[in-house]
């Protein structure tokens, strides 16, 4: 009974139902006149988007095991480690920053607007400092192991990922005026979508999702990050509102010749638990020991993946320049 209780336990959190739950046995709906109580009921919708790309894969006998095996494997193992270790990073960071704040916002329709420019402004600076840095990539490119694209890649993360992501965003936005209900609430809505675009073609064929392709971020936008041709590598960086991408020229449409591959470019084995999530630590390690130097060892540290001490760069830029250089796009 004590394993079957656990199997529940672990269903309700997967689904985030529990609140759902509690409203039925107790007949009290009033919590969804809260804001909490609302997002607690629309947070199990991703997971059940999850459950219906799984069925029309099979129903369409699209269904490959590999390409949800180890996303499976590291979700479990992100609970296991969770249970022992717990870092509220969010809430020490806005404890500590927001006296420091330039302004104060307030939790309105126009600072609505505001807050998420600049939560996608946080977002674009760790998300790009996580291809950018190799250190950071070492907890990103976890991520960017699976070689399909589909809804369980959402699960796929170191789990040191997450506090590192949280100190960078939220430090942005306190410090930069967003108050912390405005910041949270959009945090949820950021979650939802920045898992909605990772829908693959099981649930979604075409990603771009219409007209909305001009004016938001879509599945097709992320299927191009995720991608590992040289034309989309280090590309589309924001998560809602791409904005950002175009400021600084990383924003990338996807071509209907150029079907995206996904993964990562270094040799590795996408259905080894181990070499998705641990392989970049191990690599990163080994051009260390290589390298001549303090000073060397060091650079391997915060340079590009792909940077060589001995001049030899393989770098995402480097590559894209060569191929943009080679094939350039009308």
């Amino acid at each position: 009974m004590e394993i079957l209780q656990t199997i529940y336990n672990e269903l309700v959190a997967f689904f985030s139902i529990g609140q759902v739950i509690t409203m039925f046995k107790t007949g009290d709906y009033s919590v969804l006149n809260t804001l909490d109580g609302v997002l607690g009921v629309i947070s199990p919708l991703i997971p059940l988007l999850l459950v219906i790309e799984l069925t029309r894969a099979l129903l369409f006998k699209k269904f490959k095991r590999s390409h949800y095996r180890i996303q499976f494997f590291i979700y479990v193992f992100n609970n296991v480690v969770g249970r022992f270790i717990s870092i509220g990073v969010v809430g020490f960071i806005v404890g500590v920053l927001q006296p420091y704040a330039l302004f104060n916002s307030s939790f309105t329709w126009y600072w609505l607007i505001y807050g998420y420019i600049v939560w996608e402004l946080a977002h674009f600076v760790y998300h790009f400092l996580g291809h950018k840095v190799r250190l950071f990539w070492c907890l990103h490119s976890t991520h960017h192991a699976p070689e399909a694209m589909n809804l369980s890649v959402t699960y796929a993360h170191f789990f040191l990922e997450g506090p590192y992501a949280d100190l960078i965003r939220t430090s942005i936005c306190i410090l930069l005026g967003v108050n912390p209900p405005l910041l949270f609430f959009i945090m949820f809505i950021d979650g939802f979508w920045g898992a909605f675009i990772h829908a693959g073609e099981n649930l979604i064929k075409d990603g771009r999702l219409g007209f909305l392709q001009k004016l938001v971020l879509t599945p097709s936008h992320h299927r191009v990050h995720h991608a590992r041709n040289p034309l989309y590598m280090d590309t589309n960086f924001c998560n809602l509102l791409n904005i950002w991408d175009k400021v600084f020229k990383t924003f990338q449409p996807e071509h209907h010749a150029i079907p995206p591959e996904y993964g990562i470019t270094r040799t590795m084995n996408a259905q080894n638990f181990w070499d998705v999530y641990f392989g970049e630590f191990a690599a990163l390690a080994k051009d260390m020991y290589k390298a001549p130097g303090i000073t060397n060892k060091l650079l391997y540290l915060v340079m590009p993946p792909g940077w060589s001490h001995t001049g030899n760069h393989k770098t995402a830029s480097v590559v894209r320049a060569e191929y943009l250089q080679q094939q350039p796009l009308q």
